[in-house]
């Protein structure tokens, strides 16, 4: 029962809020990644300890082995196009320990499970392009706005994405006031409703949500759901889908977690976004769960961000939806939804570029555009992130930047949601300080924004953390915005945040716990792999 939601809900969402909670089955447990793993490690062991107790005068040969064993595989890996810090932690991994490594290499690179997955998406991403808009900016424009000409053309040659005028942006500096928009807009609904969340779970923000999904479906509105696979495993019932498709609503995970054979989660959907009736989008770092509006607490005050869009660039939006949902569908006709006639009720200022980032390919379109904000920035980068994981290229810029006289300043989580990752954070605070980077902690708590603005003229909203996984190994999505007057509440809202934060100093770094520091030190030879 729900006892601890403590609302008053009326019947019917309190039907919604009775559905039943999953549990992770015995079966998935054993056959899961973690016994892929603990399987790998004991086989070591055996190896080890056979070899010791009842081979030990051919121990020679056995080292021997396993060492040339542990250079072939180094050589693959070395001519495998990868990034060099992933590179050097499976090394380290095969070296130290041959069979565990080499095996966990192997099984990871086979990817048993996600093959055809891939090569499915492939050919969904490039059948679907023609659906959206062939344009570029104004030749008038292309010297003026050099930086933003330059990056559209990037992201139409590595996505098909273009940027777009006539498209409105508000920005909700907090789940809270996203999640108020999002019911009122989702009531307005006509024709259809997309959504596709990394996490849903059960409570008071999904019950709100679900049930004017319901109605809606009654009401003959399309309404459909996805969400990650992986995470259903820990959150939803395996029968979800069928539950909500009793209630009216299309519901599918992406990828759902497959005993053994399953590596999806080093590919998960990490993309948050809402679309109604295929003129107005949300993204932004809100799941739907009771954490993302502070109805529950978990690591004191949880801020996040988003941003509701209208116009044009909610096409971007929705074929990425569309591309996600048909992974195991042949490509329908998408006019119906991507074309919608819309118009702003006013002009609508600057430029909105929508963008998804892919692990499929060898492209790190999140990377890059944060990236180009960084390299293109005169005045101030100021970020919000939940993680500090850093490969070599972002480091750099980073400090760079601040050396050549730009502001930059991150804020991150006082109270983290994982202690490995403030570990790993922190290991980057010494470099980043010295090179005059300003780095704050949230002092309320936690904070899961996505969020960059730098020179009061370009920022970008959405799913992209600064760690490894959100940039090289999710599927993730996210707007940039060129001068669009939303640029100002971020930044409004990023000075705002620095007032209630702590501005970390070098001393700061040299009183940390040794705990904390050794950890930061153990993990981060892994780090590439967390």
């Amino acid at each position: 029962m729900r006892e601890d939601i403590g609302h008053n809900l009326g019947e019917q969402e309190e039907k919604i809020l009775l559905l039943e909670k999953g549990k992770r089955g015995i079966l998935n447990i054993i056959f899961g990644r973690t016994m892929v793993v603990a399987v790998l490690l004991l086989l070591q062991f055996v190896v080890l300890f056979a070899f010791f107790a009842f081979l030990g005068e051919y121990i020679v040969i056995a080292f021997g082995s396993s060492f040339a064993f542990s250079i072939v595989m180094i050589i693959i890996l070395i001519n495998r196009t990868m990034n060099p810090s992933m590179k050097l932690t499976w090394a380290i991994l095969i070296l130290a320990l041959p069979i565990f490594g080499a095996l966990l290499y192997m099984f990871v690179e086979a990817d048993l499970g996600h093959r055809l997955l891939h090569k499915r998406l492939e050919y969904l991403l490039k059948e679907s392009r023609p659906y959206l808009p062939k344009r570029e900016l104004p030749e008038a424009l292309k010297e003026k706005k050099r930086d933003l000409y330059n990056l559209e053309q990037y992201a139409l040659k590595h996505g098909g994405f273009p940027a777009y005028e006539n498209t409105e942006v508000k920005y909700f500096a907090s789940g809270e006031d996203k999640f108020e928009a999002l019911l009122c807009e989702l009531e307005k609904a006509e024709k259809f409703i997309f959504l596709e969340y990394f996490t849903i779970n059960e409570g008071y923000m999904w019950g709100r949500i679900l049930n004017i999904l319901e109605r809606k479906a009654r009401e003959g509105v399309e309404v459909r759901v996805m969400y990650d696979g992986t995470c259903s495993f820990f959150l939803l019932p395996n029968n979800y889908p069928k539950k909500l498709k009793a209630l009216g609503i299309k519901c599918k995970p992406f990828a759902p977690l497959r005993p053994f054979v399953s590596t999806y989660y080093n590919n998960r959907d990490h993309r948050k976004i809402a679309i109604i009736d295929g003129h107005t989008a949300f993204t932004g770092g809100v799941n739907l769960s009771d954490e993302y509006i502070n109805k529950k607490t978990l690591h004191g005050h949880w801020k996040d961000a988003a941003i509701m869009i209208r116009g044009e660039a909610v096409k971007s939006f929705t074929l990425m939806f569309l591309q996600m949902w048909d992974v195991d569908n042949r490509v329908r006709d998408y006019n119906t939804y991507v074309n919608v006639d819309y118009k702003c009720p006013g002009k609508a200022e600057g430029y909105v570029l929508p963008y998804g980032d892919s692990p499929l390919d060898s492209e790190r379109v999140g990377e890059m555009v944060y990236l180009d904000i960084i390299n293109n920035a005169k005045r101030y980068v100021h970020i919000m992130t939940p993680y500090l994981i850093l490969d070599y290229e972002m480091l750099q810029a980073l400090t760079f930047a601040a050396k050549r006289g730009v502001e930059v300043c991150i804020i991150l989580p006082h109270i983290p949601d994982k202690k490995y990752a403030f570990a790993l954070a922190k290991t980057h605070y010494k470099d980043l300080i010295a090179a005059g980077v300003k780095v704050y902690e949230y002092l309320p708590g936690f904070i899961h924004s996505k969020v960059f603005v730098s020179d009061d003229k370009r920022a970008v909203v959405g799913t992209i953390n600064l760690d490894f996984r959100s940039l090289y190994l999710h599927f993730e999505c996210a707007a940039y915005m060129h001068e669009v007057p939303a640029i100002r509440d971020i930044e409004k809202d990023m000075q705002e945040t620095m007032q209630i934060s702590k501005l970390i100093t070098m001393n700061d770094v040299k009183k940390e716990k040794l705990s904390m520091r050794l950890a930061g030190i153990l993990l981060k030879f892994i780090a590439p792999l967390m």
